[in-house]
C-alpha cells in the first residue's frame, strides 16, 4: 500500500503539472472551491467493512486521495448496513445523502437494465478486455451516459478477474441438475440460470453463508477462493465448480454524486480519477496473488471437491446467455446501444487474445 501511495503521489504531480500548462481563466464551475478548501466525503459500499479485496478497495482509495490531496479531500468509508443497506448504495449516492459509493453495477438492473453490462456479461470479456473497452473503446462514455439521469458519475472500481462458477450442495452432472435449484446469482447470469430451470436469488455477500447453511439457497456464486474462504462457504457446501462462465472479468464501480463531483476543483477531480484507476488495477493484483494459496487451503485443508462444469452444461448456459441478451436489448434501446459497443469491441479483441494470452497459456507448461 505504501508503494502504491508513493507511485500515486508521483503520478498526481505529473498530472497536476500537465493540467497547469496553458491554464485558462477559471469558470464559475471551477471557481467554486479555492485550493485551500477541505472536502469531507462519505462513501457507502455494498461490502462488509474492511472485507478482503472488495471491501479494502474503498479503504485504499480513501487513503490514496487523502495522501495525494494533502488532506484536502477526506473520504470516510462506511460498510454495508452502517449508513444504508448494501442494496441502498445507488439511491443514497444518487440523491446526495452521501457523496460516493462502491459496488457492482449489475445490482441496479431494476433501475437501469443496461447497467449490468458494465459489471459482467456471461461468456463476455476478461478483465484486460473489459478495461480496454471502458477506457479506450468508448465503454466509459456510455456508462456515464447511462448514469447521467441518476445524477451519478461512474468510474471503474476494481476487478476480481475470472471468478469461480460457485458452491453447490450437490454435484452438477447435467442440465437437469440445475432445475429447481435455488442459487444466489445476480445480473444477466441470474436470468440465464432461470432459463435453464433454476431459481435465481439476489443477496448481499454478508448473507450468503447463513442462507446456504440454513438451506434458504442450494448454491451460490460469490467471487473466488480468496473471498470464498474468508466467508467460510466450504462449511456449507462441498462442491466448488469452475469456470466462471457468468463473470469472466467482473468489473466493480465507484460512483460519485454529480453535484459533489462538480464542486471539486480540477486538481482534486484529477486525483479522484487517477486514484480510481490505480485501485482498479490494485484489486486485480491482490486477487491474482491471494487466490492461489486460498484455493490450495480449500482443497488440501478443508477437503473441498473442486469440479469442472460438464461441457453440456456450459453449452446450454452459452445458448441461454445469447437468448437472454438478445431479449434484453430488444426491450431497451439504450441497452442495445451499450451491448452493440461491448460486442463490437469483444469481436475486435478476441483474435489478438487468441494468439497472445490464450496461445501463451497453451504453451507455458506447468513446471
Amino acid at each position: 500500500m505504501k508503494r502504491m501511495l508513493a507511485s500515486l503521489a508521483g503520478l498526481a504531480m505529473v498530472v497536476l503539472t500537465l493540467n497547469g500548462c496553458g491554464k485558462e481563466e477559471p469558470t464559475a464551475a471551477t471557481a467554486q472551491a479555492a485550493p485551500q478548501d477541505v472536502f469531507e466525503w462519505k462513501m457507502v459500499t455494498t461490502w462488509p467493512r474492511n472485507y478482503p479485496g472488495l471491501g479494502m478497495a474503498p479503504e485504499n482509495f480513501a487513503k490514496a486521495v487523502n495522501a495525494m490531496s494533502g488532506g484536502r479531500l477526506k473520504v470516510k468509508v462506511h460498510g454495508a448496513g452502517e449508513l444504508v443497506p448494501a442494496m441502498g448504495v445507488f439511491d443514497a449516492v444518487a440523491r446526495g445523502a452521501v457523496q460516493m459509493g462502491h459496488g457492482a453495477a449489475y445490482y441496479w438492473k431494476g433501475k437501469s437494465p443496461e447497467a449490468q453490462f458494465f459489471t459482467a456479461v456471461p461468456f463476455g470479456m476478461n478483465v484486460q478486455e473489459m478495461n480496454g473497452w471502458l477506457h479506450y473503446g468508448g465503454g466509459m462514455e456510455l456508462w456515464r451516459e447511462v448514469y447521467a439521469p441518476f445524477n451519478l458519475v461512474p468510474f471503474a472500481g476494481g476487478s476480481t478477474g475470472v471468478q469461480m462458477a460457485g458452491w453447490f450442495k450437490k454435484e452438477i452432472n447435467s442440465v437437469d441438475d440445475l432445475k429447481g435449484l435455488k442459487m444466489r446469482i445476480p445480473g444477466l447470469a441470474g436470468e440465464v440460470f432461470q432459463r435453464l430451470g433454476g431459481v435465481p436469488v439476489t443477496l448481499p455477500g454478508g448473507e450468503l453463508f447463513t442462507a446456504l447453511q440454513t438451506g434458504s439457497i442450494d448454491a451460490t456464486e460469490w467471487v473466488g477462493p480468496y473471498n470464498d474462504l474468508t466467508f467460510g462457504l466450504y462449511k456449507a457446501a462441498d462442491y466448488y465448480y469452475y469456470p466462471g462462465w457468468h463473470e469472466p472479468g467482473a468489473m466493480l464501480e465507484f460512483i460519485v454524486n454529480k453535484d459533489a463531483w462538480e464542486s471539486l476543483p480540477p486538481d482534486l477531480q484529477a486525483i479522484v480519477t487517477y486514484a480510481t484507476r490505480a485501485i482498479n488495477q490494485d484489486m486485480l493484483d491482490e486477487y491474482t496473488a491471494r487466490n492461489n494459496s486460498a484455493l490450495k487451503e480449500l482443497v488440501d485443508k478443508h477437503g473441498v471437491q473442486l469440479r469442472k462444469l460438464p461441457d453440456d452444461v456450459v453449452d446450454a448456459l452459452r445458448i441461454a446467455s445469447k437468448q437472454v441478451i438478445q431479449e434484453t436489448i430488444a426491450e431497451d434501446e439504450t441497452a442495445k446501444k451499450v451491448y452493440e459497443s461491448f460486442q463490437s469491441f469483444r469481436a475486435d479483441v478476441m483474435p489478438y487474445t487468441a494468439i497472445s494470452e490464450a496461445a501463451f497459456l497453451e504453451i507455458r507448461g506447468d513446471d
